[in-house]
């Protein structure tokens, strides 16, 4: 086998359980902060939405997305070829919002509370996972990078799919390190039928199978090596077959919208509609629109783009710790959930809280923080992470498109 000096794929357990109780209130300390922030921030707004039946100090979060997601729960799914369509928007969150709002009695409502709920749900699981992998320090700064993360907005209340997609892809590996290789399946196919970059979660599901499978070939929980992994291809069983479950929430999907517009990769098409302009080819992977608003402006825009590319790059950065830390599995995974958005942007717009479920990365991050010997780094780092994510939660609010 390859040996790293300093890789350690292997759970390093530091306290028997994650402290629980703790992180949850770190969160609800969080989440009431910036309810209270974009709040303040909806309240000066010159035209509410006078649709909106929720309590107006939601309102806030009811932006962008938000306003195809309802009307998605609302009146169903369309798509008119060469024009914006709701088919862009995979289903599981709005199918979820629709189940709620049947409690509730209120899209908007549904829409918050699932998301928040969410977000909790996917920290929770966030802490347990690092906890038996990082070292106690590392695991805390772990949870710190991601309840502080800048765009971590998206978990504490918008109506986006981001906090519900993020607690499918982490339990679907919570459950795959039990060795439970169909219940892992299964809560991937919830991802890969709840966001595009979904087959993320297929990929590394996979890649971690053979992983595992290669350690137990090896009578251990060392590190291993591509031969290795190539090697345990061999020992595949019926049982592991199971994580390819996560393959039926997107080919579903692709049935659905072949059954009902004849074309079962609309999605994709839908991209390239006037006013998203997102479609494939050099002038978006190349970011000549980026470049563009660089030199020309909008200033305030070509700020705010140029914060998710710093987002981008930093995490790819980190793709190196990853690997040493966590393995090939959780590689292959926050490799091609940022690749997608990275290539797939004509401008990096979106790239931020699309980073935010690679969280792999933000583990490393919060890894790579811990471990410097000036510890003032980590306070440092958090709390500039937390100010731009008060300001980013304002701007929200005022109904700026910061992701």
């Amino acid at each position: 086998m390859v040996q790293t000096a300093e890789r350690a794929s292997a759970p390093t357990v530091a306290t028997p359980r994650a402290p629980t109780a703790r992180v949850l209130g770190a969160f609800v300390l969080v989440a009431a902060v910036l309810a209270a922030v974009v709040t303040a921030a909806d309240g000066g707004r010159q035209n509410p939405d006078p649709t909106l039946r929720a309590p107006s100090w939601l309102d806030g979060w009811y932006q962008y997305d938000a306003g195809w997601y309802r009307h998605i729960v609302e009146s169903g799914y369309s798509y008119t070829p060469g024009q914006q369509s709701s088919i862009a928007f995979f289903p599981v969150y709005p199918m979820g919002v629709r189940a709620l709002r049947a409690v509730v009695d209120d899209t908007q409502t549904a829409g918050t509370l699932l998301a928040l709920l969410a977000g909790a749900g996917a920290v929770l699981l966030f802490a347990r996972w690092a906890w038996t992998r990082l070292p106690r320090r590392s695991a805390v700064a772990a949870v710190g990078v991601l309840l502080l993360y800048p765009y971590a907005m998206f978990l504490y209340g918008a109506m986006y799919a981001d906090s519900l997609f993020l607690l499918c892809a982490i339990g679907s590996f919570v459950l795959l390190e039990r060795r439970w290789y169909l219940a892992a399946g299964l809560v991937g196919a919830l991802a890969t039928a709840g966001r595009p970059v979904g087959v993320a979660v297929v990929v590394g599901l996979v890649v971690r199978t053979i992983e595992l499978i290669a350690q137990d070939r090896a009578a251990g929980d060392g590190p291993v090596g591509p031969r290795d992994l190539v090697q345990a291809v061999r020992g595949v069983r019926p049982r592991h077959l199971g994580v390819l479950a996560s393959v039926l929430g997107i080919a579903g999907w692709c049935v659905y919208l072949w059954l009902a517009f004849g074309n079962p990769v609309a999605f994709v098409a839908v991209e390239s509609a006037p006013g998203w302009d997102q479609g494939a080819g050099p002038r978006t992977w190349l970011k000549i629109a980026y470049a563009g608003t660089l030199v020309k402006g909008p200033r305030d825009i070509a700020i705010l783009l140029t914060i998710q590319a710093v987002v981008c790059l930093c995490a790819v950065l980190l793709l190196r710790r990853v690997w040493q830390r966590f393995g090939w599995g959780y590689l292959a995974y926050a490799a091609v959930v940022l690749a997608i958005p990275i290539l797939g942007t004509k401008d990096f717009m979106g790239t931020g809280r699309y980073a935010l479920v690679a969280f792999p990365a933000l583990a490393a991050a919060g890894d790579f923080l811990a471990t410097r010997r000036r510890r003032w780094v980590l306070v440092a780092v958090l709390c500039a992470s937390a100010a731009l994510l008060l300001v980013l939660t304002w701007l929200f609010g005022r109904s700026v498109e910061v992701s």
